[in-house]
């Protein structure tokens, strides 16, 4: 390989942090982690973990902490809600050691959204942020996330987690895109497993998946091929053709993302 097609990409790193008990005893589907995914890659940053936690303060303490020193950046969403079990905003001031208080502006914004005698003591917790942190917009329901540091705190109501993540992506400072290309043919996945391993030595650089399926009945495998060069990602893709043409089947992809 050439000096260009060795030197190392600028990466950023991201890490998804989803709190509550409603996600894990299978109540409520996780829809923000898959919607966080795929806006993290168009901004150039790519999601390396993703983690569940119950609302418990010591294990949510642990994993923001352990994420934030592992990544560039953190995203929780759940737990920031009126009610007594909403206990992110006290685990990321812990985290973080410092105070937790109501914040004058967050304060202003639930005021505003409210109808004079309905923001209750209840709704007045979701004014409470951590010392230091800056809001995050809600243009859904008013009452604001926050970043403190790496770490930003979110909904986890879809609509309002989308919401907020719109608001703080200008923010965010991505690394070289990650592209990729998948080839597919209607080829058993073991009958291709020796020669894609080869193909891998051949591209370190990259990263290779091999997803079977079904197609019509007929057993099928889809290389999933990625990486920040496209010179060396074209290369691979076209190797990738030869060696399911080798063995009977017509390849065909989708497009580059």
């Amino acid at each position: 390989m050439t000096d260009a097609q060795t030197s190392s990409p600028k990466i950023v790193t991201a890490a998804m942090l989803v709190i509550g008990n409603e996600i894990l005893s299978g109540r409520t589907r996780d829809a923000n982690t898959h919607f966080l995914a795929g806006k993290l890659t168009e901004l150039g940053i790519r999601l390396a973990e993703a983690r569940v936690v119950p609302d418990i303060e010591a294990r949510i303490v642990q994993a923001v902490n352990e994420l934030r020193a592992s990544y560039d950046y953190v995203f929780t969403s759940g737990g920031i809600g009126p009610t007594h079990d909403d206990i992110t905003a006290d685990c990321i001031a812990k985290a973080f050691g410092v105070g937790i208080d109501i914040q004058p502006e967050a304060r202003r914004r639930l005021e505003a959204h409210y109808e004079a005698g309905m923001l209750n003591a209840a709704r007045l917790r979701m004014a409470r942020i951590p010392d230091g942190a800056s809001l995050i917009d809600n243009p859904v329901s008013a009452a604001p996330g926050f970043r403190l540091g790496n770490v930003m705190v979110m909904a986890g109501v879809p609509a309002i987690f989308q919401a907020m993540v719109g608001s703080v992506a200008p923010d965010l400072v991505g690394g070289d895109k990650l592209l990729s290309r998948t080839v597919i043919a209607l080829i058993p996945e073991g009958a291709i497993a020796e020669q894609l391993g080869k193909l891998q030595q051949d591209y370190p650089d990259l990263d290779m998946g091999s997803y079977p399926a079904f197609r019509g009945g007929k057993a099928s495998c889809a290389i999933v091929l990625r990486g920040t060069n496209k010179a060396r990602l074209d290369a691979a893709a076209e190797a990738m053709h030869g060696i399911f043409r080798g063995m009977g089947g017509e390849p065909f992809e989708n497009e580059i993302v």
